[in-house]
C-alpha cells in the first residue's frame, strides 16, 4: 500500500523531461484533519500528504523549459496550485474533464460535500523561457468530455492532447499501465495493469506499451 512515494534521485546526466503529467494520490481531509467520510469508501490505494507531494524532486527531472499537466480534484484546487509552484512551475491555464454518461449527459455518480462533482481539473503550468504550447494548442479547447472508468482512472484522450500541444520527452507520474512514447512511474506502472476491485462496467486496461522509470 502506498504511503509515500520517493523516486530514486535522478543522476546529473539524466535526459531532462520536457513534459510532465502527474496524478498524485491526494488525501482528502475535513476540518478536523481526518479523512473525509465521503471519500473513505473510495480508497483503493494509499494516499500522500500535501507536504510529501510537494517534496517530490520533480524539478530535478524537468527541463529548463518545460510543461506540467497536474490533475487535481475540485476540492483541492489550492493544494494543486501549491504543488505546481513547489515543483517549479507557474500556473497558466487548465483543462476540464467533464464526466458524462453513455447518452452524453453529466454522470452524477461522483462525490461532493457541497455539490455533486462531475468534473476534475488538469492544472497547466510552465517553467522557463519560450514555454508556450505548440501550434495545435492555440486551437485546442480546454475541455475533455468522456465517460469515467475505474476509480481515479483518467481519460486516455488526455494523451493525444498533451502530445499535440507539448514537446517530448514525456513522463507520467503515478501512472496506471504504460504508454508507448512515454516514461511511466508509479506503483501501477505495469503493462499488465487492470483494476482489481469491483467497478463500473465501462473500464479498461489500455493495450499500450512503453518503458518504466525508477524500478
Amino acid at each position: 500500500m502506498l504511503t509515500k512515494v520517493e523516486p530514486s534521485n535522478p543522476s546529473d546526466d539524466l535526459i531532462r523531461i520536457k513534459t510532465i503529467m502527474a496524478d498524485p494520490p491526494w488525501r482528502f481531509q475535513n476540518s478536523t484533519g481526518k479523512v473525509a467520510p465521503e471519500h473513505k469508501r473510495l480508497n483503493r490505494y494509499g494516499t500522500m500528504t500535501l507536504a510529501d507531494i510537494m517534496a517530490l524532486p520533480v524539478a530535478k527531472i524537468a527541463d529548463e523549459t518545460s510543461h506540467l499537466y497536474l490533475w487535481v480534484p475540485n476540492a483541492l484546487l489550492p493544494d494543486g496550485l501549491a504543488v505546481l509552484q513547489a515543483w517549479g512551475f507557474n500556473y497558466k491555464s487548465n483543462i476540464v474533464w467533464h464526466k458524462v454518461q453513455k447518452d452524453g449527459g453529466s454522470d452524477g455518480r461522483g462525490v461532493g460535500f457541497y455539490f455533486r462533482n462531475v468534473t476534475e481539473l488538469i492544472l497547466f503550468g510552465v517553467r522557463g523561457k519560450n514555454a508556450r504550447t505548440l501550434a495545435p494548442g492555440r486551437s485546442q479547447v480546454n475541455m475533455i468530455q468522456t465517460r469515467k472508468r475505474e476509480h481515479s482512472r483518467k481519460p486516455d484522450e488526455q494523451y493525444n492532447i498533451i502530445e499535440a500541444c507539448s514537446p517530448g520527452p514525456y513522463i507520467e507520474l503515478f501512472g496506471r499501465g504504460v504508454r508507448k512514447g512515454w516514461t511511466t512511474w508509479g506503483h501501477q506502472a505495469d503493462e499488465n495493469y487492470a483494476p482489481t476491485w469491483k467497478t463500473y462496467g465501462y473500464h479498461s486496461a489500455a493495450d499500450q506499451t512503453g518503458k518504466r522509470l525508477f524500478d
